[in-house]
């Protein structure tokens, strides 16, 4: 196993198949509780990347009433910028079109 170092503090640890056999227990918790990205390679071409995923964050709970506030806000200050010879349906379709 090699370990390259990609700048201050990120750092990549690089594995063949071989090692990924022996030891992927504790492949998993580099990966998943220090954030670690581990390559793996065969025959010294890369072939994978363990990834950490991040976990979903829990919802907050906002009575309904703070959650219209906020869209209000949201809709003035979005009118605010708007320019009145534009429409807004068009422009949804422009972008959805450059993706």
């Amino acid at each position: 196993m090699t370990t390259t170092y990609l700048g201050e503090e990120e750092r990549m640890k690089t594995l063949g198949v071989r090692e990924l056999k022996e030891c992927i227990s504790e492949i998993l918790c580099w990966v998943e509780e220090e954030g670690e990205t581990v390559e793996m390679t065969k025959r010294g071409e890369v072939i994978a990347h363990f990834v950490s995923v991040c976990k979903p964050q829990q919802s907050v709970v906002q009575p309904v009433d703070v959650v219209w506030t906020d869209l209000e806000c949201l809709a003035t200050e979005i009118s605010g910028n708007w320019h009145s010879n534009v429409n807004a349906v068009n422009t949804v379709r422009d972008i959805r079109l450059e993706l």
